[in-house]
């Protein structure tokens, strides 16, 4: 991992507005940032544009490398459905406009999850991949943000059946944690599927008995190999971002400018060229 390839996805701090949030993330040292995609649409309610937001990432050298705001339905009735995927678009082309990225989604799942739901979910992709053509713009299938999709397994065989180039899947390390995800899953043929990755340690508690979101705490604070997890992902080829997402309640009450910087100094001692960063 190296320095260029950090991000902050803008839920592990609080902020009172847009600028206060990028401001932080900036001075932090962070170069990209990952929206919840909700404060962008709040923050342009009040009259401004894409081109604001654009100009407002500029004068902080920011880049926009993703988002994500809901998950895709695929169970739901025809109606439902239908407002759901014009939602999930409308994000995708929002990306877009701010030079493109990750939609990070989950999904819906049947009454009875099965094996062959995994088709239904696989047929949807489809269909949102062939309508986002054109938009630089993937798709990332959150797994254990899923009735249905509960590991790196299963996301990774909807990814592959979609074969498409605009969806993979979102490995998170929290999820991993808590999962039945496997550190020998991470073969070459998944790492090719990972389109984005979100990083993050878990507190000292059994996997099975951790809450996926509030045991979050700051790399190197936890029970995570991550140095294992990122060899992996290294060494199968991933060369995209790691957003350090964090749902921390303790950091929550912080300035964004000081969650921000313990974020990114806690990200330091996994990257090969920190230098005289730390």
């Amino acid at each position: 991992m190296n320095v260029s390839q950090l991000a902050i996805n803008s839920v592990s701090t609080r902020h009172a507005s847009m600028e206060e949030a990028l401001s932080a993330y900036a001075e932090a040292g962070f170069q990209n940032v990952e929206f919840v995609i909700p404060q962008l649409k709040g923050w342009m309610r009040d009259g401004r544009t894409v081109a604001d937001l654009r100009a407002l990432l500029g004068r902080h050298g920011l880049r926009c490398v993703g988002g994500f705001e809901c998950g895709v339905e695929c169970f739901s009735d025809p109606k439902s459905r239908a407002a759901n995927h014009d939602l999930v678009l409308a994000n995708a082309e929002l990306l877009h406009q701010l030079g493109g990225g990750v939609l990070v989604v989950g999904t819906d799942g049947p009454q009875q999850p099965s094996l062959q739901a995994l088709d239904a979910v696989a047929e949807v992709f489809a269909g949102l991949a062939g309508r986002m053509e054109g938009l630089n713009v993937s798709v990332a299938i959150e797994f254990n943000w899923s009735p249905l999709i509960k590991s790196l397994r299963s996301a990774q065989l909807v990814a592959a059946k979609v074969n498409h180039p605009q969806v993979g899947v979102l490995f998170d390390t929290a999820h991993y944690y808590v999962t039945p995800s496997k550190m020998e899953q991470l073969t070459p043929e998944a790492v090719a599927l990972i389109k984005h990755v979100h990083i993050n340690d878990m507190a000292d508690k059994p996997g099975e008995l951790s809450n996926c979101n509030s045991d979050r705490v700051l790399p190197g604070q936890g029970v995570l190999d991550l140095p294992a997890i990122l060899a992996r992902l290294e060494d199968g080829g991933y060369r995209g971002y790691y957003s350090i997402e964090l749902f921390n309640e303790e950091l929550w009450q912080l300035p964004a400018a000081e969650t921000a910087r313990r974020c990114y100094q806690s990200l330091l001692p996994y990257c090969k060229d920190a230098g005289d960063q730390k």
